[in-house]
């Protein structure tokens, strides 16, 4: 019997995926459940398994290409005998030849879903994000597939590597540190909130990518594929854009405070806009075909770059609800499993509301795109040392940052974005210290 491997459905938007790679070569031995090829999705890599005994016959889509959701990508034969089935079958694909009924053998043949029906279908193949494994018995290291094969490919000693992942697992990441720990650094957070806006600070140092020779083309990703195509929806809406100075020397104070329990600028900010939007329902809000979705969570999502290219913006669910020490812990997590590729998709496609900030490299204001099914998006400048007025005409030095807000103009007004800056200001000024109750 041979059986198809299809390109799943990883997400409501995704048309095609692209193999990131083969973890069975021609010829392996396949277990029931065991992941065959990871699948690169919009925003991380999924593995992909089967549920069926055998032996993989034939890669129809080699690593790095690309196939259309519910196009096979692979054959795999219940028997050895049947790989050269397999392989002439495969032949006949390339060739443009679809089998004759007399020629199909009389094994089943699973044939193509629609792209619509790919994830339904549990006879073929699961996918699903590239989830923790499970705590493993004492003594055994967990490694990730992708993490198995770049350490395979540079003769690399997976023993002497630690794990950075849930239950120390051994991730991509880690091999790719180990392989040059001088020049790996963090996660490049172009779009992430500086740890300390107060100050204008130097940017973080972000991994070299890989040289482009001038005057060549150079093909998207999977996730910039993605990127332009949220981008392209959100010319469809109206926005406009409401910019405010906010003076930062109190909210400088209480991070130098909470700074060595392990609280990080993103939280604050995170849990200060959270904070705010309690009292402005309508900026959390969204435009359906039901009208405005008044959305019953708090969910901040803040925008981080990748280093190989795009965006993702890593949720920090209820953030009101949630304590800024947990808040931290959050985060931290969720841009360790970003740089992983292993975020679920409600970890990057929950938020109700956009945090963007490019002050962490100087940058004094600029204004952000609404993410689709959104109504606002703040967008983050650097917080510098400025000569201001008081009211009582003294001068004296502050520090300020300059904040612009984007919304959907079919939801959000002029007054309601006004408001809520005012009373996010009010808030960040004069009373910070409520953020850690």
């Amino acid at each position: 019997m041979i059986y198809e491997i299809f390109m799943p459905a990883l997400s409501s938007t995704m048309t095609e995926g692209k193999i990131t790679s083969w973890v069975k070569s021609p010829g392996d031995k396949v277990e029931k459940g065991e992941t065959v090829v990871i699948v690169e999705s919009d925003k991380a890599d999924m593995d992909v398994e089967t549920f069926y005994e055998g032996y993989l016959g034939v890669i129809l889509t080699p690593a790095g290409e690309s196939a259309p959701v519910g196009s096979a990508i692979a054959y795999v034969a219940e028997t050895k005998e049947e790989i050269a089935e397999a392989q002439k079958k495969a032949a006949k694909k390339s060739d443009g030849a679809a089998p004759k009924e007399s020629e199909e053998p009389p094994a089943k043949l699973v044939s193509a879903p629609t792209t619509a029906s790919v994830a339904s279908i549990p006879d073929v193949v699961v996918s699903s994000p590239r989830k923790s494994a499970p705590a493993a018995p004492s003594g055994r290291q967990i490694v990730s597939p992708r993490a198995k094969r770049i350490a395979k490919d540079n003769g690399i000693d997976l023993a002497k590597i630690s794990g950075t992942g849930p239950n120390g697992r051994v991730t991509a990441a880690d091999v790719e540190a180990f392989l040059s720990p001088a020049s790996t650094p963090a996660p490049a957070p172009v779009a992430q909130v500086s740890s300390a806006p107060a100050k204008v600070v130097a940017p973080a140092t972000v991994k070299t990518a890989a040289p482009v020779a001038l005057g060549t083309a150079q093909a998207l990703t999977t996730l910039q594929k993605a990127v332009i195509n949220n981008m392209n929806q959100s010319l469809s809406v109206p926005t406009f854009r409401v910019g405010y100075t906010i003076t930062t020397d109190a909210l400088d104070a209480l991070y130098k405070q909470v700074k060595s329990k392990g609280v990080t600028m993103t939280a604050l900010l995170a849990k200060a806009v959270a904070v705010t939007l309690q009292k402005h329902p309508l900026v959390n809000a969204s435009l359906s075909d039901r009208g405005i979705e008044y959305k019953s969570n708090i969910n901040v999502a803040v925008a981080v770059a990748m280093d190989d290219g795009g965006l993702i913006t890593p949720v920090l669910k209820n953030a009101d609800q949630t304590d800024l020490y947990t808040l931290s812990r959050d985060w931290k997590g969720l841009v360790d499993r970003a740089r992983a590729k292993q975020l679920q998709p409600d970890e990057y496609n929950s938020g109700t509301f956009t945090i963007s900030n490019l002050g962490m490299f100087g940058v004094d204001r600029f204004d952000a795109i609404l993410p689709p099914n959104t109504g606002a998006i703040l967008a983050i400048g650097g917080s510098r040392p400025q000569v201001v007025a008081t009211k009582d005409g003294a001068i004296k030095v502050a520090s300020q940052m300059q904040v612009n807000l984007t919304a959907d103009h079919r939801v959000i007004y002029g007054a309601h974005a006004a408001q809520f800056l005012q009373d996010l200001a009010k808030l960040i000024e004069t009373n910070p210290q409520s953020l850690t109750l």
